[in-house]
């Protein structure tokens, strides 16, 4: 880490009081206050400690500032420091940053504030950082309720997404878990949500809010009621909005709630208060219902997007899917896994497209390799042009993408397949025809008024050619850049140095041009007065000469005399570029388009094996059958040898799959992997299968796994009714539900109980298709009840015995302990053993406890399947009163050849065992067998 500044503070006492006297935090440790200093920053109090643990990861940073009665631990932090705690701080802890500036004498002003959703006073600062993980234009939402009506919740949201100018509002009914809501969320990829403040009241209505909000890890904003009043929200509308959307005319001002959340959603952004963003918004309506819906429960089960633990980015979809090459790919990518199709036309559309270039290897690769691999990041340029931060450079990147779309056409064009011809031509190319032919007069502007041939001195100039006053300038550069070649070439020869690879004519950009000569060559300047040392450095020491110098400050006036007279010109060029805005985000959102279907077909291509495309039925029609299913995150792991399995969904049939089976048997792979290939079909990839039909799924609703509910306060068996309580009041008939293990948190009845009731309800009532892993062996028995819907399956395992003989004793007194070899293939049918205790055994558990677990378990197993009858009815009452005799006549026999014999305890034991297996009628007795196994 680069070294940190020293904390320079004139007046510490004064410093300390003005920072004592700063208003309170209204969220505590939720915002972290950086005081800016220029080249460095500063944090004390509470941040500082923060600051020291979580960036520096040592409290040895600190620093006291006043005496030790008065003291101020305080910290600083480089530049670079200061950016990485914005990404730590804003992306993956959910805090808000503010920065402080110095107000003059003493004084100290809130000069900027960033939060998880709104990030516009640090973009700059943030750089690539936004691009964390495939989200970098985070949503954050303003939500308000109407709870009057028992069980119906209104709820009316508005977000906006800082990339693009745009308000999405949304109003819809929700039940008492807030259902709706926490799926809205997650569609939406929301960081950020702004909720009324409930003061002392605790609002139970509003604490749910937060706690889904705190599911899904994202901040609460709590803003006064008096935020949410529409009295002004249309003026404010119609000030923000494009001419075209008068405000007369939006039916979205009927949703009062929803308006309401505008109302303090643009107080929050004060996006009033810059007065580019007037009449540049759009207002839309988010239909709910257009997307599949996944719950928080889900986006763990599926492993959706990374988590802070995974080590491998195939550990999550979007790590697995994601070889977009532009940062516009990469956040749609992530968009469309939470925003899962609901339109059979529009899921097929998108299969189409993949389908197109996962056949076609060259215009795949092209696409990849010569085309999208160059674009910027078009989202973030265009918005620089909005808020006229843009310069130069930026005009010129815009350029270098137009001038590529006629490459981008010519690829299109090149596929000569007919079926695919037509929704290429649909999609991308006539689009980008029209687009390209658009941004021509802007290509040619640049090229008239841009100095491209400077690009390669990494400068962004205009033409001299373009102004009289600019022409006459850079010829005299151009003469003393002359002259300082000529310098360099006489000091090449007087130090007989290669020109090409010792002595070097630099424009440093502290020293500007001086010359460089390699650490191992610098002894040639040494006691040589006409040469000057500048400084030394790892590539080398810098030195200049009086006529070098000469030049320099001459070419330095020259080029900023340059610079003042092409300001004006510059400012007219951005202007102009400025007005394609609009054309540049729609280019922006095709090229996007483009690079998710072609790094969708990348993936499908190059998996371990190629996946297919999956035949889609209507939504409450057809089946969901997958051959030789795969999970796609642990197929792609190193050293895995996926053993693939069948699935079969069937209305009527088998839509409800029990699986059984041993721990670590594939129970859990299984059902997971249904999960993920439903959600991959319907954003329109192809899926890990041989072959694949499926039926649009409304929701993924699932129960696995007990999260770090814990850490919040939530028991792992709470945590886990609550995602069951959801489940059974957002299901419906059309819904996919996937549940691990349920009833496992509580005492075996009780678990059991749930199991089957919730099993129940799914089945009979809400008509779901389902899979439920389980070691409740019992549950199979729903088959029984319900043999049109509910199928039983189970985990292969082979089972063999491995003789275990004691040191101490002979063969005769060996037992058996079961091998068990886990097949990880699922087939019809029930799994009536559990194998919890060779999980022990495979963890090296001591042999004495893993033999006592094993007894216990033998007295306590009381299987009540449906073949418990054959089980237990091993011998008939005429057998066990028949053994009895002929045991009561052996033992009687054997008293009477041991009695008054001097012999020893083995020898008696010894003579037993030979009677019993020499008496024929006793060995075939089924209840001496039965007894004799014990």
């Amino acid at each position: 880490m680069a070294s940190r500044p020293d904390l320079k503070v004139d007046d510490e006492g004064g410093f300390i009081r003005t920072f004592r006297s700063l208003p309170t935090k209204s969220d505590g440790t939720g915002t972290i206050r950086v005081f800016d200093r220029g080249d460095y920053y500063s944090a004390h109090g509470d941040d500082a400690e923060f600051i020291a643990t979580s960036v520096y990861k040592t409290t040895a940073v600190i620093r006291n500032l006043g005496k030790s009665d008065n003291a101020l631990p305080s910290v600083t932090l480089s530049t670079t420091v200061f950016r990485n705690l914005l990404r730590e701080a804003l992306f993956k802890l959910g805090k808000r940053v503010e920065i402080w500036e110095s107000g003059g004498r003493g004084s100290w002003k809130l000069a900027r504030q960033a939060s998880p959703g709104n990030l516009q006073a640090v973009e700059e600062e943030l750089g690539t950082g936004l691009d964390s993980q495939g989200e970098s234009a985070p949503t954050i939402l303003a939500v308000k309720i109407s709870a009057k009506n028992g069980e119906a919740r209104n709820v009316g949201v508005c977000f906006a997404d800082a990339s693009v100018r745009e308000l999405g509002v949304s109003e819809f009914l929700d039940n008492d878990l807030y259902s709706n809501f926490e799926s809205l969320l997650i569609q939406l990829g929301v960081k950020e949500c702004v909720i009324t403040t409930d003061g002392q009241k605790k609002d139970p209505e509003l604490a749910k809010l937060r706690q889904i909000a705190d599911a899904c890890n994202i901040a609460v904003t709590e803003k006064p009621a008096s935020d949410y009043m529409v009295t002004d929200i249309e003026q404010d509308l119609a000030r923000l909005l494009k001419g075209e959307n008068a405000m007369g005319l939006l039916p979205q001002t009927d949703l009062k709630l929803a308006m309401g959340s505008a109302a303090a959603l643009i107080k929050y952004l004060g996006v009033l208060t810059d007065p580019s963003n007037f009449g540049q918004y759009r207002l839309y309506q988010h239909d709910l219902s257009q997307y599949m819906k996944l719950d928080a429960a889900a986006l763990r089960a599926l492993n959706l997007m990374p988590g802070p633990r995974d080590g491998s980015k195939n550990m999550s979809l979007f790590g697995l899917l994601n070889h977009c090459k532009t940062p516009i790919g990469g956040r749609l990518l992530a968009q469309w896994l939470k925003q899962p199709l609901m339109s059979l036309l529009a899921i097929e559309k998108r299969h189409q497209l993949v389908e197109a270039f996962f056949n076609d290897t060259e215009l795949r690769q092209t696409m990849q390799e010569e085309h999208l691999r160059s674009i910027p990041d078009l989202y973030r340029l265009a918005k620089k042009f909005q808020r006229k931060q843009a310069n130069l450079e930026d005009v010129v990147r815009t350029y270098q993408v137009v001038i590529r779309l006629p490459g981008f056409i010519e690829a299109l064009e090149t596929v000569v397949d007919e079926q695919y011809q037509v929704p290429l031509e649909e999609e991308y190319t006539s689009k980008l025809k029209d687009l390209s032919n658009f941004l021509g007069k802007l290509a040619e502007m640049v090229e008239t008024t841009v100095d491209l041939d400077a690009l390669d001195r990494h400068e962004f100039i205009i033409k001299p050619e373009f102004d009289d006053d600019l022409r006459i300038i850079r010829a005299k550069l151009d003469k003393v850049r002359n002259a300082m070649d000529a310098e360099h070439r006489r000091a090449g020869k007087d130090l007989n140095q290669d020109l090409d690879k010792k002595l070097f004519l630099e424009n440093h950009r502290v020293h500007g041009y001086c010359f460089r000569l390699t650490r191992t060559e610098a002894g040639c300047i040494r006691n040589k007065s006409n040469y000057q040392e500048i400084s030394t450095q790892k590539n080398g020491v810098y030195f200049t000469t009086k006529a070098l110098q000469e030049f320099r400050r001459e070419h330095d006036q020259l080029s900023d005399t340059y610079n003042r007279k092409q300001t004006g010109l510059v400012t007219e060029v951005v202007s102009v570029a400025a007005s394609y805005t609009p054309v540049i985000e729609q280019l922006a959102a095709i090229i996007a388009h483009l690079d998710v279907v072609v790094s969708l077909a990348h993936v499908s291509v190059h998996a371990p094996t190629a996946y297919v495309r999956p035949k889609m039925h209507q939504r409450g029609t057809g089946d969901t059958i997958l051959r030789e299913a795969r999970h796609p995150c642990m197929e792609a792991q190193d050293d895995i040898s996926f053993i693939t399995n069948d699935v079969e969904l069937k209305r009527n049939e088998s839509s409800f799959l029990i699986i059984t089976g041993p721990n670590m048997g594939g129970k859990s792979t299984y059902i997971r992997t249904i999960g993920c290939v439903a959600l991959m079909a319907q954003i329109g990839c192809f899926v890990p299968c041989s072959e694949a039909e499926l039926t649009i799924f409304d929701c993924v609703l699932a129960r696995v796994g007990a999260s770090d509910s814990q850490l919040k306060g939530v028991s792992t068996f709470m945590a886990e009714m609550l995602e069951t309580a959801n489940i059974l009041k957002s299901a419906t008939r059309d819904s996919l539900i996937i549940i691990d293990e349920l009833g496992r948190g509580t005492s075996t009845y009780d678990g059991f109980g749930l199991a089957w009731a919730i099993s129940e309800e799914i089945v009979a009532k809400i008509g779901a298709f389902g899979c439920f892993a389980t070691h409740f062996h019992e549950l199979t028995a729903l088959a029984d009840k319900f043999p049109k819907a509910v199928k039983n399956l189970h985990v292969v395992a082979f089972v063999g015995d491995q003789q275990d003989v004691a040191m101490t004793e002979g063969p005769e007194n060996s037992t058996k302990r079961r091998e068990v070899t886990l097949l990880y293939r699922v087939e019809p049918g029930i799994s009536d053993q559990s194998f919890g205790i060779h999980v022990a055994e495979l963890v090296r558990f001591p042999d004495k406890v893993v033999n006592m677990a094993r007894r216990k378990a033998e007295e306590l197993e009381d299987f009540t399947s449906t073949d418990e009858p054959q089980k237990k009815e091993k011998y008939t009452k005429e057998e066990a009163e028949e053994g009895s005799r002929l045991l009561k006549d052996m033992l009687k026999k054997w008293k009477e050849q041991v009695e008054g014999q001097e012999i020893s305890k083995d020898e008696k034991l010894k003579l037993m065992r030979s009677m019993v297996k020499n008496d024929e009628k006793l060995m075939a007795n089924r209840f001496f067998q039965s007894i004799q196994s014990l």
